[in-house]
């Protein structure tokens, strides 16, 4: 039988503010990947489509499979419905999680379990197919037999249930990404990068790199701690420290400075201190300060010397703020986590647990509260609603200068996102 892959977005991906305000879940980088993209390579092929979600209706990129409407679809194909939070391993040889599923026959509907719960459901081929959210749990149920005791298929590998694990496990998997073979983004066996003269390499984990990649005399090359991989066109320039594990998405710059266990998508200007962060790309942090234990979405500019912590004075765990209520994530060290389009000026200092939504312009002495609602506009003591226009004036100026027009349809969904967060015309600021 032959399969096409979709991917749901669960409630409990939905809560993943503020990176999942602007896309599915399966659309977020972690390790070496997007976990859409690790799904299409252990499952050997691409992901078809995205099933809707509230707030995503309008979600259209180049970049990702589309948002598909199943209302009592059927076909020739077999179909898996993945949570876009699973995590499989990467496949050795010609393994694949399709292979318990090709090996029977299905009678109907069949949930995809593993060791940390629901994955999804398999359907034959022809099934119909209903959508909707089952209470309690906010998975989808596709049929009668949803039910059925032992009707049911084991996949490995695992879910994930927050951003905050996401960016704990990062440096795990970004080791096992590494370490294992594998190819680049062009689909080559990844090459073993070979220093040239004035550049410093040292460490046992491999250290590798694509084509295009230049690396300044007077950077170091540090693996001791884990493998590092440079994308295509990637440029290191000189005092900078890159130690692993890492990865460099294509065409990001490292400006100086000191950079430790992190990933990165493409095209990011990096400087000054950065440690233990997944940045999905096209994002500046072009000067000194911390970045430390935080999750970065696209088309983000920290001003210089913006910092955060990612410690409390008590060393006590972090606490974060959400619509319900205030939430112990039981970590030492967690930073921010900052939607896309987020802007700070010079000096901005941002506490533990620091949520940005989507679009929000910071800046002044103090740092902003705790919870920052999408499209904010001020400083941390008076923040107001950012005028739509100006906000989407700003966000076309910066694609364009990374030579990237900002499509019709996606400022349509930037301007359904802005509505959604209910701001009050009266009361709007920007520039």
């Amino acid at each position: 039988m032959t399969w096409k892959v979709l991917l749901a977005d669960d409630s409990i991906a939905r809560g993943w503010a503020p990176l999942s305000a602007t896309r599915p879940v399966g659309e977020i980088l972690f390790g070496t990947m997007l976990l859409r993209e690790r799904i299409e390579r252990a499952f050997g092929i691409p992901v078809t489509g995205y099933l809707p979600a509230p707030g995503l209706e309008g979600f259209s990129t180049p970049e990702a499979p589309p948002i598909i409407e199943l209302d009592g679809a059927s076909g020739e194909e077999g179909m898996v419905i993945l949570s876009s939070r699973y995590v499989p391993p990467i496949p050795q040889g010609t393994a694949t999680p399709l292979g318990p599923l090709s090996a029977g026959v299905l009678d109907g509907p069949t949930p995809l379990y593993g060791s940390s719960g629901h994955f999804g459901w398999a359907l034959p081929a022809g099934a119909s197919l209903s959508l909707e959210h089952l209470p309690g749990n906010g998975w989808i149920d596709v049929g009668p037999h949803a039910d059925a005791p032992g009707a049911s298929i084991h996949l490995p590998g695992t879910l994930l249930t927050t951003p905050w694990e996401l960016l704990e496990r990062n440096a795990d998997q970004l080791v096992r990404d590494l370490s294992a073979p594998g190819v680049d983004g062009d689909g080559q066996l990844r090459r073993a990068f070979r220093a040239p003269a004035g550049v410093e390499q040292t460490g046992d984990y491999p250290i590798t790199a694509e084509k295009g990649v230049v690396v300044d005399p007077g950077a170091v090359l540090d693996s001791r701690r884990g493998p590092i991989h440079l994308a295509s066109e990637v440029q290191i320039r000189p005092f900078t420290h890159l130690m692993g594990p890492a990865f460099v998405g294509r065409e990001s710059i490292l400006l100086g400075g000191a950079f430790e266990s992190f990933s990165c998508g493409p095209a990011c200007n990096l400087r000054g201190e950065l440690s233990k962060s997944v940045l999905l790309g096209y994002s500046n942090k072009a000067h000194d300060g911390y970045l430390g234990h935080s999750l970065v979405g696209r088309w983000v500019n920290l001003g210089a010397m913006t910092t955060n912590s990612d410690l409390k004075n008590n060393y006590g765990s972090i606490r974060i703020m959400s619509p319900e209520g205030e939430i112990d994530t039981g970590l030492l060290k967690l930073g921010v986590l900052l939607g896309d389009h987020v802007k700070t000026g010079i000096g901005t200092m941002l506490s533990a647990g620091t949520i940005i939504g989507v679009g929000s312009n910071l800046f002044g002495s103090l740092p902003p509260p705790k919870i920052v609602p999408s499209f904010s506009w001020g400083t941390g003591e008076d923040l107001a609603p950012y005028q739509l226009e100006a906000f989407l004036k700003t966000a076309d100026r910066v694609m364009k200068r990374r030579g990237i027009e900002m499509s019709s349809e996606e400022r349509e969904f930037l301007r359904g996102i802005w509505k959604d967060a209910h701001i009050a015309h009266p009361a709007e600021r920007g520039p």
